[in-house]
C-alpha cells in the first residue's frame, strides 16, 4: 500500500500554528514512507471561500516546505458529489428532512431537558408522500441525512488506540443543505475514496465524525482509511495560545522574522516522547517521525521556546542554509559566522554587513587614544589574531586595559556599545576603514 495522506484547509482564513503542526505531521508521515502529501483546498463553502485564502495557504506551506504531490479543489467536484448522494439516495441511506433550524433546536431543547442525548428522532423517516409534498408545497426545502446503521464502529486509532461508537448514540449527519450545498463530510468521504488516502490525520476534535464518516465508506463501496487522531494544541498556560502569538498565523510569524524550521523543530515534537531540539531540516525529523511517540497528553505551544529554538537555530546554522535568504550577494562564510551568535533574526545579518562593508559615522569617545590606537594598526593581511595582538601592542602603549581598552575601539569600529567579536569583525572591516574610524572619519 502506498501511503497517502491529506491536508485539508477551508481556504476561509490565514492558516495558524495547530493547521500547521496537522499539516506537518502529515508531510512527514508520507515523507517518512516515500508516500504521497496531497494538498485539498475545501472549498465548497462558495460565500466564504476566497482566492486571497488560498493564496495565503500555497504561500505558507512554502514558506514551510511542505511541497504536495497533488493539489484538488473541491469546488470543481460538485458532480462527483452529486453521483455518490445520487447512490445513496438509491441505495435508502440519504433521506430527505424537512425540519426547520428553529424546529431542530426545539427537539433538542426538550430531549436535553429530558435527560436525553440530543439525537435527531429520524421522524421525517415517517412521513407520508402526501405530508411531504404539503410541505414542500409551503416552499421548505429539505435538507438530507445520512441514515446510520445501528451498529458498534471501531477503529484503531493510531493515536488513541482502540476506538469505537455505536451508531445509535449518534445523529444520523446531515449531508446536504437545504439549499443543495454539500457539507462537509459527504466530499471528504468521495475525495479520499477517489485519492485512494491511506490515512487520515488531524485533529481530535473529528474524533466523533469518525463512525459516521467509517459507515460511509462502506455505503459507497470504499475502504475506509487508518485515522489518526492529535491532541489539540493549547497556550503554555493550558488555555488559549498566548496573546503574546497574536492571531497565531502563520503570516504573522513569518512577519515577526521566525525561521520556518524553528516552527517546524517544535511542532513536529509537540505531543512526542522526542525532545524538542533544532533540527535543520524537514528530511531530519521525516527520518525520527514515528506514531508510537505520540501520547495522549495535550501539547502545550509556548511562543517563548519558539523564540528560543529560533535564536538557536540561527546560532548553529551553516552558511549554506542562509546564504541565499541572506539578500547579501556579497557576503560570505567568514561574515555569517562571525556575526550569527549575535542575531536574533536573519534580516539583522544586513546590519552588521553594513558596518563591515559600508561607510559608517563613527562614536569617538577619546580621539587621542583612538588616535594613538590607528597608529599602531598592523599591515595587512589580517586574521582572527590580527586583533589579539594589536590590543596587547595599545595596551602596552597606553597602559590600558579591560573596558578602558576595548569600550573606545569597539565604539569607533562598529559605532555599537556591543555586537560580534571584534577579532571576527576587524579583519571584514579591513585596515583602510579601520584607520579611517579610529581617525574619526566616516568611512
Amino acid at each position: 500500500m502506498t501511503v497517502t495522506v491529506r491536508f485539508a484547509p477551508s481556504p476561509t482564513g490565514l492558516l495558524h500554528v495547530g493547521n500547521a503542526r496537522v499539516a506537518l505531521i502529515n508531510w512527514l508521515f508520507a515523507r517518512a514512507g516515500n508516500g504521497r502529501f496531497i494538498l485539498r483546498l475545501d472549498d465548497t463553502d462558495l460565500e466564504r471561500s476566497k482566492p486571497e485564502y488560498v493564496a495565503a495557504i500555497v504561500e505558507d506551506l512554502g514558506w514551510l516546505g511542505l511541497g504536495w504531490d497533488r493539489q484538488e479543489f473541491q469546488s470543481h467536484r460538485l458532480e462527483r458529489y452529486a453521483a455518490a448522494a445520487e447512490t445513496l439516495k438509491a441505495a435508502g441511506r440519504l433521506y430527505p428532512c424537512w425540519e426547520s433550524a428553529e424546529e431542530l433546536e426545539y427537539k433538542r431543547k426538550r430531549q436535553m431537558a429530558r435527560g436525553r442525548p440530543p439525537i435527531y428522532d429520524r421522524s421525517a423517516l415517517s412521513l407520508s408522500p402526501a405530508a411531504k409534498a404539503a410541505l414542500a408545497a409551503e416552499g421548505r426545502q429539505p435538507h438530507w441525512r445520512f441514515k446510520l446503521d445501528h451498529a458498534e464502529v471501531c477503529w484503531d486509532d493510531l493515536v488513541r488506540g482502540t476506538s469505537h461508537y455505536h451508531g445509535a448514540n449518534l445523529s444520523d449527519p446531515v449531508l446536504i443543505r437545504g439549499d443543495g450545498s454539500f457539507l462537509y463530510t459527504l466530499p471528504s468521504v468521495v475525495d479520499d475514496m477517489d485519492f485512494a488516502v491511506s490515512h487520515i490525520i488531524r485533529g481530535e476534535d473529528h474524533v466523533t465524525n469518525t463512525a459516521p464518516q467509517i459507515q460511509l465508506f462502506q455505503a459507497l463501496g470504499g475502504m475506509p482509511p487508518a485515522f489518526a487522531h492529535l491532541p489539540l494544541l493549547t497556550g503554555a498556560d493550558g488555555g488559549g495560545l498566548s496573546k503574546r502569538l497574536g492571531s497565531g498565523s502563520l503570516r504573522d510569524l513569518r512577519g515577526q522574522g521566525v525561521e520556518a524550521m524553528a516552527l517546524a523543530s517544535l511542532l513536529a515534537k509537540l505531543g512526542t516522547s522526542d525532545a524538542i531540539e533544532i533540527r535543520h531540516s524537514l528530511a531530519e525529523l521525516a527520518a525520527e517521525f514515528a506514531w508510537d511517540k505520540f501520547g495522549r497528553g495535550t501539547p502545550k505551544f509556548d511562543i517563548a521556546e519558539l523564540e528560543r529554538l529560533d535564536a538557536r537555530l540561527l546560532h548553529t546554522a551553516p552558511f549554506d542554509e542562509v546564504r541565499d535568504r541572506l539578500g547579501l550577494p556579497d557576503a560570505d562564510e567568514a561574515f555569517w559566522l562571525a556575526v550569527r551568535a549575535n542575531l536574533t533574526q536573519l534580516s539583522e545579518a544586513a546590519a552588521w554587513w553594513a558596518i563591515c562593508r559600508a561607510e559608517l559615522a563613527p562614536v569617538i569617545e577619546e580621539a587621542a587614544f583612538t588616535s594613538a590606537a590607528a597608529a599602531l594598526l598592523p599591515s595587512e593581511p589580517w586574521d582572527a589574531a590580527t586583533w589579539g595582538g594589536w590590543t596587547e601592542a595599545v595596551k602596552q602603549a597606553t597602559g590600558r586595559k579591560g573596558k578602558a581598552l576595548f569600550h573606545p575601539l569597539r565604539l569607533a569600529l562598529t559605532g555599537r556599545e556591543n555586537g560580534p567579536e571584534l577579532k571576527s569583525l576587524l579583519p571584514l572591516i579591513g585596515r583602510a576603514r579601520a584607520e579611517a574610524r579610529l581617525a574619526g572619519r566616516t568611512a
